[in-house]
Parts: C-alpha cells; sequence; structure tokens
C-alpha cells in the first residue's frame, strides 16, 4: 500500500508534470493507494472554490483513509522528532512526522515531494517510492 502525501497530491491537482504526479498517475490505475486523515485536511482546506472541492472531495472518498494520529503514534511520532533532533535534524512540521511515523509502524509507502521525509527515510526506514 502506498500513501500520498500533500505535496504530491497539491502538484498532481493543480496540474502539475512531473516524476512525483506521472508516478500518482500510475499508482492510481495500478495500485492499492490510501490518504491520511492529516493529508485529506490539508488538501481539501486549501481548495478555493466549492466546485473542485466537490471534485477532490469524490476522488479521495474513492481511497481508503487513514486515521494517522492515536496516542500510540504521537508517542513514537515525538521520540523520532527527538531522535532526529539529536542528529541535529529539525523537521519543520509535526505533520510530518505523524505521516512519517505511521507509515513506518504500519509498513506503508510513501510518495512525497517534501524535503522533511528525508532524514526518515535515511535514519529511521521510512519506504519511499
Amino acid at each position: 500500500m502506498v500513501m500520498i502525501d500533500t505535496s504530491v497530491w497539491i502538484d498532481y491537482l493543480s496540474g502539475k508534470d512531473n516524476q512525483k504526479t506521472n508516478q500518482l498517475n500510475y499508482l492510481l490505475n495500478n495500485e492499492l493507494i490510501c490518504i491520511g486523515d492529516i493529508i485529506l485536511l490539508e488538501v481539501l482546506q486549501g481548495i478555493r472554490f466549492d466546485k473542485e472541492f466537490e471534485r477532490v472531495s469524490k476522488l479521495f472518498h474513492n481511497l481508503i483513509t487513514h486515521n494517522v494520529l492515536n496516542t500510540e503514534i504521537a508517542y513514537k511520532a515525538a521520540q523520532n522528532y527527538r531522535y532526529l533532533r539529536a542528529k541535529g535534524i529539525t523537521i519543520r512540521k509535526s505533520v510530518d512526522c505523524i505521516i512519517s511515523t505511521y507509515c513506518i509502524e504500519n509498513d506503508i509507502i510513501l510518495l512525497h515531494n517534501d524535503k522533511d521525509f528525508i532524514p526518515f527515510t535515511k535514519y529511521l526506514k521510512l519506504q519511499v517510492i
């Protein structure tokens, strides 16, 4: 299973043609993909027009949605943040710690276009495309 991060959804929904959006396009037609509830929120709250909101909501309604934050993930995400911080790496957004940790703990591959995920791949075994 592959989770798609907000960074890729934004590019995809705005019609950008790049390696990550091409990968998403392929995955939508060939693989089981999912979206985290926090990612769903981030993408939908950025949509300005009602018609576009409805279109994207329908697309997301067909995906498997994971509730990515609970008490266990909160503790593990904090531990991962502290581990990286001790290595001199500061993750800019808590949501990226949550998404990374959820994917690590649930053996889910992440498709992203955000440099904050790189340390999770390098030091904490986050699987990415």
